[in-house]
Order: C-alpha cells, then structure tokens, then sequence
C-alpha cells in the first residue's frame, strides 16, 4: 500500500456543482473558466487538516459528468485544460495529493465514437465499442439499435472494456490525465459493474507512469477483497460502514457499527488485510450535515 495513502483524509468536490455550471451542456459555446475558483479552496481545505482532493469529473460530458463524450477535453462549462491545471497546482503546492473520478463503465450518448455509430449504424468502425449492440431491436432513444446500459438508463452507454481499442482509448486518457495535471489517483465510477481484469490492468499501467499512484473503486455490494487485491485496485468505497457510521450516532446505540467493523477487519474478518476507502457521505446519498439528527 503506498506510503500517502495510509493516512490520507480526502476532501470531495463535485465541481460542476460547485462552480455553479450550467445544468445542460450546449457542446458549442466558449469555454468558462469556472473551475479557477477551485483555487481559493487550496489553503482552507489544507488548513482544515485534509491532504487529499477527491475531484468529480471534470471532463467534457452532456449534464452530470458521469455521462462523457470526450475524456481528452476539459468540461466546456468549467474550463479549460489549462484552467484545470492551475487549479490542480494550487492545491499540489499546498500538500493535497489529486484524485480524478474516471468514469470508464460508460459513457454519454454525445461521446464522439456513440455518435457515429449513430449516424452510420451497422457501417460504423465503432459499433464494437460499445456492449451488445444489436440492429434486431430499437433502444428506447429511438435508435434502429439496442445496446447495454448502467442500469437500465440509456443516457448511460456501457462500453465494451474488452475491446482492444477501448481499453488503449481509456488508457491514453488516464495517461495523459496524469501527465498534465500529475494526478495521484483515480476514483473508478461503477467499479462494481468493470471487468477485474481491465481495472488490474489499469492500474498497472498508472503505477508505471508514477509508482506511488492509487487506485480505489466504487463497490456497494459484495466482498470487498474480490476487487482490493494485488490484481485488480486499491481500495473500495466502504459502503458496509457508511450507514452504520451515522445510524449509530443517530440511534445512540454502536453496536451496528461496531459489528460492521468487526466483521470486517476482525479476527476472520473478511477485509482484515483490505484497506478500504472509508467516507461518512458523498456525491451518491445524503450529505452527512443533513443526516445526523443533531440537536433533536
């Protein structure tokens, strides 16, 4: 496990949230450079004791971030690659290691290779890109094609991760994410629903960019030590413990968390040697200041 790791306490900041960027993007106006406002954080957040940036996606997508449709360019709406590298130095200066959210399980349905399978259907070089497309059905978006989806939403096209092509796609950008803005780590949206094989690849293929590079997973369900693992990432999100964390404090009774923890990292304990990424709220379910039942 790498040594900054071990003691790292991550702030997170989903930026297009953050610095107040459109809900929509229009894939045609200038770019803003709303993200600078990252900068004025760098100190305070450093103050507050963190020294880690969790940072949501930052990368050209249709709405949220999670549904991209180009991983090499900044987020119109936030910026541009040179605006993002300034605020990512800001926060370098002040000790706070940098963790990009890559989302890899899927993309957009703007992303460049999806619009031309679009356009060009069964003719596209692209249409193996992408999970089960089948011209013998219609997707709900009306295309003369299905396809697979992140659960169940079609905005959310899943991509073929065995593809040759797509991993060397998605490995390219998360080189250059590193090279340009010297990232320290990525956050892998849907972790749960990727191949193991191509999260270990990954993985591997970052560290040899930077030795000391993290990877950590989105992992709800299951046992966590199947995905942290010499063979696939790092980490997983500890969601077992998230709601224990703050039903405990609300019921005024430890014991759901404390069973957590036990069963976890205790004698026999199925993550006793898994270090898991441990949060009390993220962009996913309540923020915790909303949660506890504070003063009531």
């Amino acid at each position: 496990m790498n040594d900054w790791i071990k003691k790292a306490v991550f702030y997170h900041i989903y930026p297009l949230g953050l610095c107040g960027a459109p809900r929509q993007n229009d894939f045609s106006s200038a770019p803003q450079d709303r993200i600078c406002r990252l900068q004025e954080w760098a100190v305070h957040i450093r103050k507050c004791g963190f020294t880690a940036l969790y940072l949501g996606p930052v990368f050209e997508s249709g709405s949220h971030g999670y549904d991209t449709s180009d991983y090499f360019t900044v987020d119109r709406r936030l910026g541009t690659r040179e605006s993002l590298a300034a605020a990512c130095s800001a926060f370098k200066k002040e000790g706070i290691r940098i963790v990009f959210d890559a989302v890899f399980n899927h993309v957009g349905r703007d992303f460049w290779a999806f619009r031309d399978l679009r356009e060009k259907g069964q003719a596209s070089a692209y249409k193996s890109w992408f999970k089960s497309v089948d011209f013998s059905r219609a997707s709900p978006c009306g295309d003369p094609f299905g396809y697979a989806t992140w659960q169940g939403h079609s905005s959310l096209v899943k991509l073929d991760l065995a593809n040759p092509e797509v991993k060397k796609h998605l490995f390219d950008a998360a080189g250059q994410w590193i090279r340009d803005y010297d990232i320290d780590g990525l956050r892998m949206d849907a972790a749960d629903c990727m191949d193991k094989s191509f999260l270990g690849e990954l993985a591997a293929r970052c560290r040899a960019l930077k030795p000391d590079f993290w990877v950590m997973g989105e992992v709800i369900h299951g046992n966590y030590a199947d995905w942290a693992n010499p063979r696939c990432i790092d980490s997983v999100t500890n969601y077992h413990a998230y709601k224990g964390l703050y039903s405990s404090f609300n019921d005024g009774n430890f014991f759901e968390i404390a069973f957590t923890l036990q069963q976890q990292s205790g004698a026999g304990g199925t993550c006793r040697h898994t270090p898991l990424y441990n949060f009390a709220d993220n962009h996913d379910v309540n923020r915790i200041a909303s949660t506890l039942l504070i003063g009531t």
